[in-house]
């Protein structure tokens, strides 16, 4: 062989290894989806397991990372998992919701795809489809910073994922026939941490276990369906360090407020007399406070946990003004290596402003919940492929609510699949307005959005004036307490079909939700991509040719 044609072929070594090296990593899953047995209460009922396990298992990723999943339905009914919080950028094809994907029937199975871009955090995931969510199915996501990217704090000496959530000990199929029927849900039985509702007594296994003089992070998750919770561990003060995708602040709390669908991240240190302590994870804003409480136990602990567990607080406008001390790290580095603070949303001109009212009701004598008077109803197409197939019209309608609804608009409910059109990379301002008497939990799916204000009363224009326009958190979920409003701003820069929803599951399965179509106007690779090739097709696009592909 010459030097010139070794050389040659040199070069097209190195450039085709430059080439795979530049592929982020994969990381691989297959799960398969069962029905189990378990008993919280004491009493034997039917939960969902992913490879045996409730709650799933953890997720442990790093920015960047590419996630493959293959699920297998083993259930009777078809199921959807979504990935809560994690942006899908220009894929909202993986978003696991009914208007975006159609569900896996029983007995097959479905290959997720899907990329952590330019994101780290803490975050869960959870069933779409039917009641399924209050069931289990669900688990921790994280993504880890990647390490030329460095984090504001020491690395810990552990990272524990703390799944909390209200828990029904009827089944999902029970629920949801109440749903059907017209019924509420009404109160919970219980709360669960980490699938378990311990005794309490002292004679159970720890839940977690520090080492003297060491500092953990616990990722706390409200995994439930209804109720706010507060949690706690005894003696322990905790050290706020991100929020669902953030870099926050580092105040110090004694107790934290996690509302359903939120994800906090916090540092304790175990710097206190060697022997147990109890976390404790109680229902907020409920008549009756329902409890549970598990072990922290030190590796040289020589006593039981005091029987006195900390007082959980009283009353929203103590979680109101919780809220207002969360701010972002201005001066960490997130995902890339500029600092947080470098975008300064608070410059940015607001081109449109969406109030969104939620409101309880009945149709035809059965409960409903709406948004500016339309109860969201999924068609057997799913809406983001009769936008591609270019058949919306025989599916939905664009626009069908206002951006500034009258109060009494609310009161007449229409039940249709509710798609509001967005102009792509439009700057917008979103007021989740709450006329009711009951806190509400929202997320939007595909963005992380700045909460720049929660506050009583109802929104108006002059509110902007107390917006925090400098350091509010970037995150994807935000409660709204009762008669209250909350304004959320964002970019609406990712291209594709996304959900906007209660994460109250009761409220959420009876209509309270809608979903934003953010279109390209390039229909280019660059801002979107193509349907995935194995993607589910059913309604009346089964069968049918896929489009033209999209193009760079």
């Amino acid at each position: 062989m010459g030097p010139l044609r070794f050389m040659f072929l040199l070069c097209l070594s190195a450039a085709a290894m430059s080439m795979v090296r530049s592929e982020d990593p994969y990381l691989f899953f297959t799960w398969n989806v069962t029905y189990g047995t378990i008993s919280p209460f004491g009493v034997p009922q039917q939960a969902i397991f992913i490879n045996g396990e409730f709650p799933g298992p953890n997720i442990n990723s790093t920015t960047n990372n590419n996630i493959v999943i293959n699920v297998h339905n083993n259930l009777d009914e078809p199921f959807l998992v979504t990935w809560h919080g994690i942006q899908h950028r220009k894929n909202s094809w993986q978003d696991g919701v009914l208007g975006t994907m159609c569900p896996i029937p029983p007995g097959t199975n479905y290959t997720y795809h899907f990329q952590v871009k330019d994101q780290i955090g803490s975050y869960i995931y959870y069933p779409t489809t039917a009641m399924h969510r209050a069931a289990g199915g669900f688990g921790g996501l994280r993504v880890n910073s990647r390490l030329l990217i460095p984090v504001p704090y020491a690395d810990p000496e552990d990272d524990y994922t703390v799944l909390i959530g209200d828990w029904y000990s009827k089944s999902h199929s029970t629920l949801k026939k109440f749903l059907d029927s017209g019924r509420s849900l009404g109160r919970p039985d219980g709360v669960l941490i980490n699938g378990k509702s311990p005794k309490g007594d002292g004679k159970e296994e720890p839940l977690f276990t520090m080492k003297p003089g060491k500092t953990y992070k616990y990722r706390i998750c409200n995994v439930g369906i209804k109720n706010s919770l507060n949690f706690r561990i005894q003696g322990h003060p905790m050290t706020l360090v991100e929020m669902e995708g953030s870099h926050t602040v580092q105040n110090t709390y004694e107790s934290l407020d996690v509302h359903v669908g939120q994800c906090f991240g916090v540092l304790v240190t175990a710097d206190k007399e060697p022997k147990d302590y109890y976390i404790v994870a109680s229902t907020r804003f409920t008549k009756t406070v329902l409890t549970t409480k598990g072990i922290v136990r030190y590796t040289n602990g020589k006593g039981p946990a005091s029987p006195e567990i900390p007082e959980a607080p009283v009353g929203w406008a103590w979680s109101l003004n919780q809220f207002r001390t969360f701010r972002w790290n201005l001066t960490a580095s997130a995902a890339r290596p500029n600092p947080q603070g470098s975008y300064h949303y608070g410059s940015i001109n607001i081109t449109r402003t969406i109030k969104l009212i939620n409101s309880a009701t009945k149709v035809d004598g059965k409960l409903r919940y709406a948004i500016n008077g339309v109860s969201h109803v999924d068609p057997p197409t799913p809406l983001k492929l009769a936008e591609y197939y270019g058949v919306p019209d025989k599916v939905f309608k664009y626009d069908i609510i206002s951006d500034d609804p009258p109060a009494d608009a609310v009161d007449k409910v229409t039940l249709a699949p509710n798609v509001m059109n967005m102009t792509f990379r439009n700057f917008i301002e979103i007021i989740f307005e709450n006329h009711e008497k009951s806190i509400q939990s929202w997320h939007v799916d595909g963005y992380s959005f700045f909460a720049v204000s929660v506050e009583p009363g109802r929104w108006t224009p002059d509110r902007r004036r107390n917006y925090n326009l400098l350091d509010a958190v970037s995150r994807h979920t935000i409660q709204v307490f009762p008669k209250s409003f909350a304004a959320i701003l964002l970019t609406f820069d990712n291209a594709g079909m996304w959900n906007i929803r209660s994460e109250l599951t009761e409220r959420r399965y009876l209509g309270q939700e809608l979903y934003s179509s953010v279109l390209s106007p390039a229909r280019s690779l660059r801002d979107e991509y193509n349907m995935p090739d194995n993607s589910l097709l059913c309604g009346i696009v089964k069968g049918l040719p896929k489009p033209p592909p999209y193009e760079i």
